[in-house]
């Protein structure tokens, strides 16, 4: 069997279509594939900013005749190119595991000084999503204690916008979808060796920072690709299914149908983003609608049916513990990413120019006032969640985690705890008598709480999806009280209220 596989002319969208290419061939050994690139509206027009440009689907519409005259059997698309129209000549047939839906953030490093000078940043984006929901950010998250942020727009290939941001004299950063980096950066075949030296030299000029979904959710579908195919063609239906990922299309199509139902279009100031993860679905939805609504949603559907409660029967309350400084700590030989916990973790004497991560977007704020700059944070959903930036650092990261000195040690192997801190005894003023469900905002409130009111263990507990949940699974296993339904994961105290209360 022989196939006509479509593409843009790009470095990325070839990348993308020789993706597709390879997987087919490793799933229908003796498949032969011959691939057509050529350029799109939105290739040739690099002047217009994209929201601007009047026709839809500027980068696959063009496309769309030659799967209908049969000139081509299918098309490889960035899934986010595509208008949120439904057609029904061509379906999208499948898709391949999703590479990081985040933006990424490149900020010259020449330029570190200026920006604490000034005060004042301008940032390459032609989006009106991005410059909506990551103006104000900016300002509180970076460490130039900035007071102006200008969006200016700019166009081109990855290779040529990075170019750009780096020959502009006035201009600081620039706010690429971290997907095509990642991929182009990976890519095995000869022909994008020259462009992959051509990026590392430059990434060596620039600093880094993947921003949160929480603040800036993605264009709907960005990260996923999107094979198209004509809607009667169930040969290659058949084939396609071999290679989809379920969960990347499920995802990607939840994030279309969202952004449909605002009207859709690249003009829009709205990001929505999907994930998928085993205790449910998390919906990240934040911008402004073309009517003027401000939208601001961060919910998880559990993976199971809540257990409901009236609201005096639901307890929670914050930490209150005094911390005191540990002095002695040593970061491990070798170490060159830091995961920091919380901002009280840091010590004022470390001095550290690698890479940082850390435990949400508070504790991405409280370092940035420090004056230090973060690559990245984990969203609240705990360190499980892979930080994915070994690809742009050029290498594996060893890491380690600065936290205090009764930190949990489960996988301490792959990354090692630092005491800077010790937690004294914890006040929860909030009575626990008459309660049946129990939000902890830590392990050690959980731990400190169980041990002085045994009489909690038998209730139903909550939790967000990181260290927390495995402290206390561990505790209730050791303690014979360990019941999987009395234990569930919600994002904060706002989305397990609103899950659990009657």
């Amino acid at each position: 069997m022989r196939l006509k596989i479509s593409a843009r002319k790009s470095d990325l969208a070839r990348l993308q279509a020789y993706m597709v290419g390879e997987i087919l061939k490793e799933k229908n050994p003796g498949l032969e594939i011959e691939f057509k690139f050529k350029e799109s509206l939105g290739d040739i027009n690099l002047t217009t900013p994209l929201w601007q440009i009047p026709e839809k689907g500027v980068f696959t519409e063009d496309f769309f005749g030659e799967l209908i005259r049969g000139e081509t059997d299918m098309v490889v698309h960035s899934w986010k190119d595509l208008p949120t129209e439904a057609k029904t000549e061509t379906v999208i047939a499948a898709t391949l595991p999703r590479a990081d839906q985040r933006d990424l953030l490149l900020v010259k490093k020449s330029h570190f000084e200026k920006l604490r000078t000034s005060k004042k940043m301008n940032v390459f984006s032609s989006s009106p999503r991005r410059e909506y929901n990551l103006t104000n950010f900016f300002k509180e998250h970076l460490p130039f204690n900035l007071e102006s942020v200008k969006f200016e727009s700019v166009r081109g290939n990855i290779p040529t916008r990075i170019r750009k941001l780096l020959e502009a004299p006035e201009t600081d950063g620039l706010i690429v979808a971290k997907a095509a980096l990642d991929r182009l950066l990976t890519a095995k075949e000869p022909e994008f060796k020259e462009v992959q030296g051509l990026l590392r030299s430059y990434l060596d000029q620039v600093e880094f920072a993947a921003l949160p979904l929480s603040i800036n959710p993605n264009a709907a579908a960005q990260g996923a690709l999107a094979v198209e195919i004509k809607a009667d063609r169930a040969d290659l239906k058949a084939l396609l299914a071999k290679i989809d990922n379920p969960t990347t299309f499920q995802c990607a199509q939840k994030e279309r149908d969202i952004l449909a139902s605002f009207g859709g279009g690249c003009h829009q100031k709205i990001g929505v983003a999907v994930l998928s993860r085993p205790y449910g679905e998390i919906t990240i939805l934040k911008g402004l609608t073309d009517g003027g609504t401000v939208l601001d949603k961060r919910e998880l559907k559990p993976s199971v049916v809540s257990p409901k409660f009236s609201a005096d029967q639901m307890w929670s309350s914050e930490v209150r513990a005094e911390r005191k400084v540990l002095n002695g700590w040593k970061i491990p030989t070798g170490t060159n990413a830091l995961y920091v916990s919380r901002s009280e973790s840091w010590p004022e004497s470390l001095k550290f120019d690698q890479y940082i991560w850390t435990a949400g977007t508070r504790t991405w704020k409280a370092m940035a006032q420090k004056g230090v700059w973060v690559h990245g944070c984990s969203e609240g959903l705990g360190e499980q969640e892979e930080s994915r930036i070994d690809i742009l650092a050029g290498k594996s990261l060893s890491w380690a985690k600065l936290t205090h000195d009764t930190g949990y040690e489960e996988g301490a192997r792959q990354m090692p705890l630092v005491a800077t801190y010790t937690l004294g005894e914890q006040n929860n003023a909030t009575p626990v008598t008459g309660k049946e469900c129990f939000f902890w905002s830590s392990g050690s409130q959980f731990l400190d709480t169980a041990k002085k009111h045994p009489e909690v263990l038998s209730k139903h507990h909550a939790c967000g999806p990181g260290n927390t949940f495995k402290i206390i699974r561990q505790y209730l296993q050791e303690q014979g009280h360990f019941n999987e339904s009395k234990l569930n994961i919600y994002l904060d105290q706002e989305n397990w209220r609103q899950q659990c209360t009657k």
